[in-house]
C-alpha cells in the first residue's frame, strides 16, 4: 500500500461514503473500507488498479475531457464534479452510483461514490415531505399537528378558514385555546392516548372560533413518529359538522309537524323514524 493510502487511511475510514482516491493517470491509490464493502473487493486488489476496474462506463473519459479545465480552475476544484454513472462490483453485477470528484492536497483525485438506491431514497422522501405539504396545504380539512405538550405546531389554511385564527394567532399557544372552557381536560387525555401510539378516530366534540362561537366537529388524532418511531407529537384533522347537524335537525322538525302520520323505512324495511300522530288515534273523515 503507498505511502498515500497510509496516510489518510484512519480517517478515512470513519466516513460512510465509499471514497476512492485515484491519481492523474486514473490509477487507484487508496480505498476505505466503505468502498470494499460497496465493490465487494479487498483493497489490496484494488491498489494500483486502474479506476475503470470499478467504474466501466466513461468515467475516466468523463474526467479527462475535464482535467485541464479542472486543475487550471480554483472554481472548479472547489466545487467538483457530480456525475451519477455505473459501478461494477467483483462478482460481475452493475450498481447505479453517484459519483463526486474533488481535488486533494497531494494532487490526486478524491471519488466519493454513493450507491444510487441510498441517493434515490433521499429524493424521494424530499418528494414525499413536499406531497404531504403540498396536501396539508390545500386540503379542505383543517390539518393541526400539535407537541404531546398540547402546543400547537402547524396550522393550515382550512384551520384558519374554520376557526377564523391565522396561522400566526395560534402557533406556539395551547391547543385548549380552541375548546369551550367545560371541554379544556378532553385534550390531555387524548394525548395521553397518543403518547402510546394509539389513534383518536371520529371523536365527536365542541370547538370554538376566534369569534367564540361553539360549532361541532369531528376530529380524528394520530400521532407523529420520529425517525426512531418514538411518539413527538400529534396530527388532528377536524371536520365541521355543523351544517349536516342542523340539516338533520331541521329534516326531524318539518316531520314532528307533519298533520299526517310519517314513517321512516330503511332499505333493509326496517323502521327508523316514526312521526309523533303515528301513535296517535287518527281522526274518522267528516261526513262529505
Amino acid at each position: 500500500m503507498s505511502s498515500t493510502s497510509g496516510t489518510f487511511e484512519s480517517p478515512l475510514e470513519a466516513v460512510l461514503d465509499a471514497l476512492v482516491g485515484m491519481d492523474q493517470n486514473g490509477v487507484i491509490r487508496f480505498v476505505n473500507r466503505q468502498t470494499e464493502s460497496l465493490f465487494g473487493y479487498d483493497r489490496d486488489d484494488l491498489i494500483g488498479q486502474r479506476i475503470e476496474t470499478l467504474v466501466p462506463e466513461s468515467l475516466w473519459q468523463i474526467y479527462a475531457e475535464h482535467r485541464e479545465r479542472y486543475f487550471a480552475d480554483p472554481k472548479a476544484r472547489s466545487s467538483g464534479l457530480d456525475l451519477v454513472l455505473i459501478g461494477r462490483r467483483q462478482d460481475g453485477t452493475e450498481v447505479p452510483i453517484n459519483i463526486s470528484m474533488s481535488h486533494i492536497d497531494t494532487g490526486d483525485v478524491l471519488l466519493v461514490v454513493t450507491a444510487v438506491r441510498d441517493v434515490t431514497q433521499r429524493q424521494q422522501a424530499v418528494k414525499n415531505a413536499q406531497l404531504t405539504a403540498a396536501i396539508v396545504q390545500y386540503s379542505d380539512e383543517a390539518i393541526i399537528s400539535c407537541s404531546l405538550d398540547g402546543i400547537i405546531t402547524s396550522w393550515n389554511p382550512a384551520a384558519e378558514r374554520m376557526y377564523g385564527y391565522l396561522s400566526a394567532e395560534v402557533i406556539r399557544r395551547p391547543a385548549k385555546l380552541l375548546t369551550p372552557k367545560d371541554r379544556t381536560t378532553e385534550i390531555g387525555a387524548i394525548l395521553e392516548q397518543i403518547k402510546v401510539g394509539q389513534h383518536v378516530e371520529h371523536l365527536q366534540t365542541l370547538h370554538v372560533r376566534k369569534d367564540g362561537r361553539a360549532f361541532s366537529v369531528s376530529a380524528t388524532i394520530s400521532p407523529i413518529f420520529d425517525a426512531d418511531s418514538a411518539v413527538v407529537g400529534a396530527v388532528v384533522i377536524c371536520h365541521d359538522v355543523t351544517a349536516p347537524k342542523l340539516a338533520v335537525r331541521h329534516t326531524r322538525n318539518l316531520i314532528y309537524a307533519a298533520l299526517d302520520s310519517l314513517l321512516a323505512i330503511s332499505p333493509e324495511r326496517a323502521l327508523t323514524d316514526v312521526e309523533e300522530t303515528t301513535s296517535r288515534p287518527q281522526r274518522s273523515p267528516r261526513n262529505s
